[in-house]
């Protein structure tokens, strides 16, 4: 399957057991590695029994689900933290505002580069920050700190013109909550994953961001409005 016609949010990887035997860094990056590798082929590796994965924040089977089938890998971007469960949010045509192709342009051009330690955000900084953008969808009263420049990704419209003004503060709705938030958080790359339920129809979502200096950079959305 082409990535034209599918565009993925996979979130790994630990249980909390992993995660007392200190599972390094670099471990999730070698398990992330083996899951690009895996997808490929769809012979994904097999997950332990007390595993939890889910597809668009439905319970699916690892051997039946998306995982199970070979996926063309055109562009990907990873961040990691440890978690409890395997989710992945996946998006196809009818989703809102669905555009692979321009999803791939755009998100292969940004930079996200590893900040140097002494200049990274903590993880409560990049959170809160995370946070205060969803929080303006039911409270026009937040502080958001926006930076610039700054280009939203929402399916596959950008709003970057590679201009040292633009901006990510181009408006979102009113009165729509957006709760039961997950977060993965890597401060390597100043980086905040959240998978959440938007609005009162608790639509599968994710809004990744990227703040450098406490300000955002960049701003990833996919919604399955389409439903899976």
């Amino acid at each position: 399957m082409l990535l034209q016609s599918l565009i993925v949010v996979f979130t790994a990887i630990a249980r909390p057991t992993l995660a007392q035997c200190n599972l390094s860094y670099s471990a999730l990056q070698q398990i992330t590695g083996d899951y690009i590798s895996s997808q490929a082929t769809g012979a994904f590796a097999t997950t332990a029994s007390s595993a939890t994965y889910t597809e668009n924040f439905r319970p699916v089977n690892v051997s039946t689900g998306l995982l199970s089938r070979p996926l063309r890998v055109n562009h990907t971007r990873s961040i990691h933290d440890t978690t409890e469960q395997i989710d992945s949010i996946v998006t196809d045509a009818g989703d809102w505002p669905f555009n692979a192709t321009g999803t791939q342009y755009y998100a292969s051009r940004e930079d996200w580069f590893v900040i140097p330690q002494e200049k990274r955000d903590t993880r409560d900084t990049i959170k809160k920050a995370g946070d205060a953008y969803l929080d303006l969808f039911n409270n026009p009263s937040v502080v958001v700190p926006w930076g610039t420049p700054c280009a939203r990704l929402e399916g596959g419209a950008y709003t970057g013109r590679g201009l040292p003004t633009d901006s990510c503060n181009v408006g979102v709705p009113s009165g729509v909550p957006l709760t039961n938030r997950r977060y993965v958080i890597d401060e390597t790359v100043g980086s905040v994953d959240v998978f959440l339920d938007f609005g009162n129809n608790k639509i599968p979502d994710s809004h990744e961001f990227r703040v450098e200096k406490g300000r955002f950079r960049f701003a990833h959305t996919m919604t399955a409005t389409g439903g899976p």
